[in-house]
């Protein structure tokens, strides 16, 4: 059997907290930001979770997380 593997991508996009859950950070934040207002860029800082009907995925790219 080969050795399970993270997807590196997703690694370096997500982190898991200690309750289980997936932490992201929002897309729609790296460029063109002139076209954007300032409150949408405003609600775009931060990190947020992700939802659930995506942790599947998630869990599939990071099989040693324990998801």
């Amino acid at each position: 059997m080969p050795k399970m593997k993270t997807k590196s991508s997703a690694k370096k996009r997500f982190r898991v907290r200690p309750g289980g859950t997936v932490k992201r950070g929002h897309a729609f934040k790296r460029h063109i930001l002139t076209k954007k207002s300032t409150k949408n860029k405003r609600h775009l800082r931060g990190t947020t979770a992700v939802h659930e009907t995506n942790m599947g995925h998630i869990a599939q790219m990071l099989p040693m997380a324990g998801l």
